[in-house]
């Protein structure tokens, strides 16, 4: 009763207004840098005895190597980091079917309903594809292809967060940061809006107001016409030139 009561004769509540949103991305030399840090990084193991006893030498795990390819995956799709994770080469309930033979990344999981984040199949780029191919052939039992010691993985968050202090790339990144990197990457490239939102499975509008100031063409149009010279004011004394010393 006292809920109810406390409900009904509350005051309408105003929501703080929504934040500016995150244009933290990698570069393809960070994302370079992130991957060979998590291929190459081996545990650390302090000696219990011997002569190195106390002292921490590396051992050979590898507890980053699988984070790899969910980087790879990440900046060349522009997946969600569940849709990631579900990734597998056998199709399944619960897993998001990838079609090696067709090229076709189906990032919605089977089985589940549809949702407000759009997750629609979308053709592989070649060089993720030959990864998946290889990753595929390596380990053909595997049903993901982000594992993690044989078992799929739930949460990349930690793993991640190690990941990017060992590469030293700052703060601000986070596994979402791939997504806003797939974005980025196909605006500086100068693809089709359309198309670019299609592929990441985001609303036209998003794309273009999140990420649409790195496209070449970015108001181009409007950049040449501010400069352009009209031809009928060239001999005005009020033009700029007459007026002001740009020369010296």
């Amino acid at each position: 009763m006292w809920l109810k009561a406390t409900i009904e004769g509350s005051s309408k509540i105003t929501l703080p207004a929504k934040g500016e949103p995150r244009d933290r991305w990698l570069t393809r030399s960070d994302a370079a840098k992130l991957i060979w840090t998590c291929w190459r990084y081996r545990e650390m193991q302090k000696m219990a005895r011997g002569p190195l006893r106390g002292q921490k030498v590396a051992t050979g795990k590898r507890p980053l190597r699988h984070l790899a390819r969910f980087i790879l995956i990440g900046v060349y799709s522009g997946s969600r980091a569940g849709a990631i994770a579900a990734a597998s080469p056998i199709p399944a309930v619960g897993r998001a079917f990838v079609d090696l033979e067709r090229g076709i990344y189906y990032r919605r999981r089977q089985g589940d309903a549809k949702t407000n984040k759009r997750q629609p199949p979308v053709p592989i780029p070649p060089r993720l594809l030959a990864h998946l191919k290889r990753w595929h052939q390596i380990d053909h039992h595997a049903k993901h292809f982000v594992e993690f010691n044989g078992k799929p993985v739930t949460s990349v968050k930690t793993a991640f967060k190690t990941a990017v202090r060992l590469a030293g790339l700052g703060a601000g990144i986070s596994p979402h940061t791939l997504r806003h990197t797939a974005a980025t990457w196909l605006m500086q490239r100068g693809a089709d809006p359309w198309q670019a939102a299609g592929y990441l499975g985001m609303s036209l509008d998003v794309l273009l107001n999140t990420y649409g100031h790195h496209h070449p063409d970015y108001l181009a149009d409007a950049v040449e016409k501010i400069a352009k010279r009209d031809r009928k004011a060239e001999g005005n004394r009020d033009s700029f030139g007459s007026v002001l010393p740009l020369r010296r």
